[in-house]
């Protein structure tokens, strides 16, 4: 993704602004003033439905950390400035409200919501782009790369992706609140930003 300061601030201003719309709506939804227009997911939910999201995103993330380390792949993750944190503790919103929000079916029964929450979540993962090698884009060109890394780093946003529709559908979470998504998202996020800079592919400010 583009790490250019003023195209950090522009998403993280604009995910400021609906993240405060979404709240005002979930507020609106506890008094039990539900308008037509509200954003999907606005409701309160429990605390052990936000605890069980939060440590299933940490296993998940520690799954990957070893993985990454078994399989010598490491090394070959992307190197991220400082200031990209604040575009992935917008994604854990913004991609929650899309994916876990819009992009599910819920009214045609139980099949059909399990059938979307897997092709979403592979459409998840696949637009993560993990397989595509952007070096040669200052020249206007990409190449794929189905490699072990890309593969790997692909399959672990489908399995992440897969946890965050659980959480907002299991029993637990009884309103479908898109809380525990968001909350196992952006700790998911900054797992994976201490991860990189401890090993050292945090880089500059911007």
């Amino acid at each position: 993704m583009d790490q250019n300061p003023t195209t950090i601030i522009l998403i993280t201003g604009l995910t400021i602004y609906i993240a405060v719309y979404w709240w005002n709506d979930t507020r609106k939804n506890q008094l039990g003033q539900q308008t037509p227009s509200s954003l999907p997911g606005a409701y309160p939910t429990t605390a052990i439905a936000l605890i069980i999201a939060i440590i299933g995103a940490l296993v998940i993330l520690a799954i990957e950390t070893c993985g990454e380390l078994l399989l010598g792949i490491d090394e070959k993750q992307s190197t991220i400035s400082w200031l990209f944190l604040l575009v992935m503790l917008s994604a854990g919103f913004y991609e929650e409200i899309l994916f876990r929000g819009y992009l599910v079916i819920e009214s045609k029964g139980r099949r059909v919501l399990i059938l979307s929450i897997i092709v979403f979540s592979a459409l998840f993962a696949i637009i993560h782009f993990h397989w595509i090698d952007w070096k040669g884009m200052k020249y206007g060109w990409f190449e794929l790369d189905f490699n072990l890394a890309s593969c790997y780093w692909t399959s672990i946003l489908f399995i992440n992706s897969l946890w965050f529709y659980t959480v907002r559908f299991f029993v637990f979470n009884k309103t479908k609140s898109l809380l525990p998504s968001i909350a196992a998202h952006i700790v998911s996020n900054t797992g994976v930003f201490i991860i990189k800079l401890v090993q050292g592919h945090v880089i500059g400010l911007y």
